[in-house]
């Protein structure tokens, strides 16, 4: 649009922040949010012009109100998880979206194609896992699995595997977005593979209590750690008003926050797994109660929570 347009869409927007002369430390977070994806369209746009020399000098202020002493980064730490993560949440609810169904699909063929396909679960999850859990089954114990090796060594072993499952899911994005469907079919395969199994040998529910307590986080945090990916992918091949490369660094540095905000998800998952898990015989109602409290949570800080940040906010810029 034309700079004259530009400015008279934001510049009430602008005084305000500029007059403003106490913030919180979420308040802080979003002025700044606001005023640097502003200045990021008036570099790409007007380069040399007043404007962007005006919102230059206004996200620096913003940037040193943050970051001026180590009180007020700790409140900087304190407001990426409380405010600027829901945040992202809400604004790339549509690439969320996209990776849950691509990852629901993908887990459905591979539930179908283990169905039709006798050999297809040692296949995706090789022989020597699919004996040891026939033999397991035939013992009585279906998921001794869970049981082997020390606690703590399951626990770190299993944090760092998922992190850097994570990690790799989303860094693949970089490749148009491909590198991270394939990632999350990889996944989805052998999830639904792996759950059909479970149900086809009269093991189904027994599986969602027992396997579920910690796969619930962490199979979420996959399919969000898809979304980064698809945020960076997406950024490259869809930069709207943006210059690519402005796009994709902006999409680059929203990704990688998202990827990062994961890791203690990833942990107390991991926990579960190393620790809770392994304890089969527990009470149908403590692995109901652990399940559906890590599915509430889930869907309040990726949904509901960031949408409530979202209306304040917006409530906040209009006032």
């Amino acid at each position: 649009m034309r700079e004259p347009l530009f400015v008279k869409q934001n510049a009430k927007k602008w005084a305000q922040f500029e007059q403003a002369t106490k913030h919180t430390p979420d308040e802080l977070a979003e002025s700044f949010i606001q005023i640097t994806d502003d200045l990021a369209y008036a570099k790409t746009f007007y380069p040399k012009s007043k404007t962007t020399a005006y919102l230059n000098g206004l996200a620096s202020k913003f940037h040193q109100s943050i970051y001026k002493n180590k009180g007020e980064s700790s409140n900087r730490f304190i407001t990426f998880w409380k405010f600027e993560l829901p945040l992202l949440f809400k604004t790339y609810q549509k690439q969320l979206l996209y990776a849950f169904a691509f990852f629901i699909v993908f887990c459905l063929i591979g539930a179908l194609s283990a169905k039709y396909d006798d050999s297809f679960v040692r296949l995706i999850m090789g022989d020597d896992y699919i004996d040891m859990t026939n033999e397991n089954i035939a013992k009585g114990d279906p998921f001794g699995v869970y049981k082997q090796g020390s606690e703590t060594l399951m626990f770190l072993g299993i944090a760092a595997n998922n992190i850097f499952v994570s990690l790799i899911t989303f860094v693949s994005g970089i490749i148009f977005s491909v590198g991270t469907i394939y990632f999350l079919f990889r996944n989805g395969l052998m999830l639904g593979s792996f759950q059909y199994y479970f149900f086809s040998k009269g093991l189904g529910m027994q599986s969602v209590l027992v396997i579920w307590i910690h796969g619930t986080l962490e199979i979420s945090a996959i399919v969000i750690a898809g979304a980064a990916g698809l945020v960076l992918g997406n950024s490259f091949l869809f930069p709207k008003t943006f210059k690519r490369m402005v796009s994709l660094k902006k999409g680059a540095a929203d990704g990688m926050k998202i990827a990062i905000g994961l890791i203690p998800i990833f942990i107390v998952a991991a926990f579960f797994e190393g620790f809770v898990t392994r304890h089969t015989e527990m009470p149908v109602w403590l692995s109901v109660g652990i399940l559906a409290a890590s599915l509430i949570f889930l869907i309040w800080y990726v949904i509901l929570y960031p949408n409530k940040i979202y209306k304040q906010t917006q409530y906040a810029t209009q006032s």
